[in-house]
């Protein structure tokens, strides 16, 4: 299986100190997991060793997932755009979708990620209740947008970031 090493894992920590910002903290900071390849539900590392991916973004279908491979090719090859212009695949993907919901939610955002999804859906909220309060769990992570650091606890927590805002109310993990 192919791997995307290319370089040795200290200098790949090196260089990372070096150009990537401190605030894209690594998991794992005094061992650090150098992922190389993926394949399912697992990521390896340099020395091959197997994790399975509780953290990525690809849990539903996992990595290198043949179907979803060919299909995002096949369409990066022929159009690659954003929802702005008009397109019959967007509108024939939503109206997919919106049939597998009841009537009442028949219209879609379509989003390029997790953070955007939780930045819109915290708009959508409060354009709906005209209220700006948040509830959110403790060690919630929401995504990397300023809208979202701010409703964070996993950040203002840290002591590096803005401290907790007012109008967030912060409730406990459950534990079972």
């Amino acid at each position: 299986m192919e791997s995307l090493e290319q370089l040795p894992k200290s200098e790949t920590i090196e260089l990372r100190k070096k150009h990537i910002g401190e605030s894209c903290s690594l998991f794992y900071k005094q061992e650090p997991l150098k992922i190389v390849r993926a394949k399912g539900q697992y990521m390896y590392d340099e020395n091959g060793e197997k994790y399975l991916d509780c953290i990525n973004n690809v849990a539903h279908i996992g990595h290198c997932h043949p179907e979803m491979v060919r299909a995002a090719s096949e369409q990066i090859a022929l159009l690659n755009t954003n929802s702005r212009f008009l397109h019959d695949n967007l509108v024939i993907c939503a109206k997919k979708l919106s049939k597998m919901f009841p009537d009442p939610l028949s219209v879609c955002f379509f989003v390029n990620s997790g953070s955007e999804a939780n930045d819109l859906a915290l708009r959508l909220a409060r354009t709906h209740t005209k209220h700006q309060d948040v509830v959110t769990l403790d060690h919630a992570y929401h995504g990397h947008l300023t809208s979202l650091i701010s409703i964070s606890p996993y950040k203002f927590n840290s002591g590096k970031g803005l401290p907790k805002p007012d109008w967030v109310h912060v409730a406990p993990c459950p534990d079972t």
